[in-house]
């Protein structure tokens, strides 16, 4: 049986064209979120000033970075020359890392935005719990993010405002969008290892 034959681009025109490459930059999509976190901790009045705007562009942000992100995780993966399942492997572990960075943004974006001015514990908390909640409002807000992307969605937390409302909903979409993408990935992955040969 014949080989297919497949013609690769020269993957050098990507900015992330190596696996060992993505691993090390794609934390740094988490730069920007960060620097506006302290902004808003130095700069309170303007940032609730212009809280929506903030909101707005963090959610156009994320959106772009994480379409360019899987972009180019396909493509690493679709000009790798023999996929094998340690290249599988690899993805998953991609995969893995773009999913724990978007969860912690949004995570964030979330505290810097007051998480319970955001959403509504609807949960029948004792006063003791719901005390060390309050406290922790980062891991409340990873929490959040995490069944939001995940889209387990389990309904104790209620978005009380629109600028919760459209967070939880692009993230939710992220979420689908990804799990999509993986599961293509994987199938294209196992349907083309070992069959792939270079044409020079």
């Amino acid at each position: 049986m014949q080989s297919k034959k497949i013609k690769y681009t020269k993957p050098k025109k990507r900015l992330l064209y190596n696996i060992h490459v993505a691993f090390t930059a794609l934390p740094m999509i988490l730069i920007p979120i960060l620097l506006e976190w302290g902004f808003h901790i130095i700069e309170l009045d303007f940032f609730e000033h212009n809280r929506d705007t903030f909101l707005i562009a963090d959610i156009l942000y994320i959106v772009i970075a994480r379409f360019a992100l899987l972009d180019s995780a396909l493509y690493i993966f679709t000009h790798t020359k023999h996929p094998t399942n340690t290249t599988l492997m690899h993805i998953v572990l991609l995969y893995l890392e773009i999913t724990v960075l978007t969860v912690l943004y949004y995570a964030i974006v979330y505290n810097i935005f007051d998480v319970f001015s955001l959403f509504h514990l609807n949960s029948n908390f004792t006063p003791e719990n719901l005390k060390i909640v309050h406290e922790h409002s980062f891991i409340a807000s990873f929490y959040i993010s995490t069944v939001t992307f995940t889209t387990l969605g389990s309904g104790d937390w209620i978005p009380q405002t629109l600028s919760a409302m459209i967070a939880v909903s692009s993230e939710v979409i992220l979420g689908v969008i990804q799990g999509g993408v993986f599961v293509a990935i994987i199938i294209y992955g196992h349907q083309n290892k070992g069959e792939l040969k270079i044409v020079s």
